[in-house]
């Protein structure tokens, strides 16, 4: 189930926000999550219905307001809705807190899903979070604050565990392979000549004695030819 929570600050007292949130017919002109919602003369109240439609249906849908706290709280359900991939039940929850300057107001949307539509939880949720900032400033601009400030972004997102994995499947953990462990480097020990022989002792080295020159070989005589017998 997808759950999503804005917050935003209004320049209007708790009760000039609280008496056009609770009238459920205004909210067609600024909630993107009512397209219509038909005239009736009951006020709003635990348990009053009205006629609505959801964006992109063609049939009228009954909204319910299920909780109320006249100031402070105020939820609205609607039908469960049905499509070839399942059921989807939208919830609309509003809280009210007195500020200094204003009013801040908590707007959460719940959207309870059936079917294969589990499967498309995390598109619901980004489509709400893409769409409920806009909202809260529509809201502001029809209370006559436009410069409403919304305080936090909608982070709180809530989404069923079989949208994404079984709840049977435990989580794996892959332990990064270890390189082998290098050979240790032979280490060379150098030392000086004077502390590997203490007892050298630099002299020089003896010229080599010069021997006899040697003598130069004479050359062969010539031999004169004999003449033929």
């Amino acid at each position: 189930m997808p759950e999503i929570s804005v917050d935003v600050h209004i320049n209007r007292s708790v009760t000039e926000v609280y008496d056009f949130l609770s009238d459920a017919r205004n909210l067609e002109l600024w909630f993107s999550g009512v397209h219509s919602v038909a005239e009736s003369a009951e006020p709003a109240g635990p348990g009053v219905a009205h006629v609505y439609r959801f964006p992109g249906r063609h049939r009228d849908q009954l909204l319910q307001c299920v909780a109320y706290v006249p100031g402070e709280h105020l939820v609205f359900r609607g039908d469960r809705m049905w499509n070839p991939l399942g059921a989807q039940t939208p919830m609309y929850s509003f809280t009210l807190s007195p500020r200094p300057r204003g009013t801040l107001l908590r707007l959460t949307v719940q959207c309870r899903l059936a079917g294969a539509l589990t499967l498309l939880a995390p598109v619901v949720a980004m489509a709400w979070r893409r769409d409920l900032p806009r909202d809260v400033r529509r809201l502001g601009e029809r209370l006559g604050a436009p410069h409403c400030h919304v305080i936090s972004a909608p982070r709180r997102v809530r989404l069923p565990i079989s949208a994404f994995t079984p709840a049977s499947a435990a989580p794996t953990t892959v332990r990064p392979a270890l390189a082998p462990p290098a050979a240790p480097r032979p280490q060379l020990r150098s030392e000086p000549l004077s502390e590997a022989r203490p007892d050298a002792r630099l002299e020089p080295r003896p010229e080599p004695h010069p021997g006899p020159r040697p003598t130069s070989v004479p050359a062969a005589k010539e031999r004169t030819p004999r003449p033929a017998a």
